[in-house]
């Protein structure tokens, strides 16, 4: 389906203010709703009409210059991926565009075009902003590579869709025209790797863990570890559990020396 063309640019503020205010009360609006109506309504195609963005959006096919970042369009923008994160919560991203998310938060497929060049913009930056934030909300109580895993699978059990999303996006990283989830991905699983790696040459320093045991193979282990784990557990929730699987590691990595 060809991309929606834009409406004639404004660059007048005033009408792009009045545009930026009617896309927030629709956003706003729909965290407003209780939890029933709003699972209702994000279980159905959206039928208001688009909201006009004043002719903002940036085609992806022309190079334009772009554009300053003001705190209106900063909070705008931060609206879009709330309301994205919690639609794919609730929905996960099978068969998700940015046409069709557009339409199930209320936001004009243009107007989303604006903030987010593509769809793997806006997945990425989805469950970069929510890691992110469940990191800041529930910092981890553990300080060993397999129990730092074991409590983000344990968060993870509520939010069967957002798995779904990591999954899409690990997926995705594979295939070469997916260049933006490529590079976010890599970079992910090098900053765990590091990470994990530090709390086991820890765990190695107290004695706890093997001093033959190189560090970055087996944070690199806990890793591969937890994400088949996952994939198994969307697919046979009732069968898989993450959690405990993921704690066999410990025979390996032990978090004491009673282990």
């Amino acid at each position: 389906m060809p991309e929606e063309q834009d409406v004639h640019a404004h660059d007048d503020g005033d009408h792009y203010e009045h545009v930026e205010h009617a896309d927030y009360l629709s956003s706003h609006r729909f965290f407003l709703l209780g939890a029933t109506e709003r699972n209702k309504r994000l279980a159905r195609p959206h039928r208001g009409g688009d909201f006009y963005d004043g002719g903002v959006t940036q085609d992806s096919d022309h190079q334009r210059p772009a554009r300053r970042s003001y705190p209106k369009g900063v909070r705008r923008r931060q609206q879009i991926l709330d309301s994205a994160i919690a639609l794919f919560a609730q929905r996960g991203v099978d068969r998700a565009s940015l046409r069709t998310v557009g339409e199930a938060i209320g936001v004009s497929h243009a107007a989303l075009r604006h903030y987010f060049s593509s769809r793997d913009e806006l997945l990425v930056e989805a469950y970069r902003t929510h890691e992110a934030r469940a990191a800041r909300d529930a910092p981890a109580t553990d300080d060993t590579a397999v129990g730092l895993i074991v409590e983000a699978a344990e968060r993870n059990r509520s939010i069967p869709g957002l798995v779904e999303l990591y999954a899409t996006l690990t997926t995705d990283a594979l295939q070469e025209q997916h260049a933006v989830t490529r590079q976010f991905v890599r970079e992910r699983f090098r900053s765990l790797r590091e990470s994990l790696a530090a709390r086991i040459e820890s765990g190695q320093r107290a004695g706890r863990i093997a001093p033959d045991i190189d560090p970055l193979d087996a944070a690199a282990l806990v890793i591969a570890a937890s994400d088949g784990l996952q994939i198994q557990w969307l697919l046979d929730p009732d069968l898989v559990d993450v959690g405990r699987s993921l704690s066999i590691l410990e025979r390996l990595l032990p978090r004491d020396l009673h282990s």
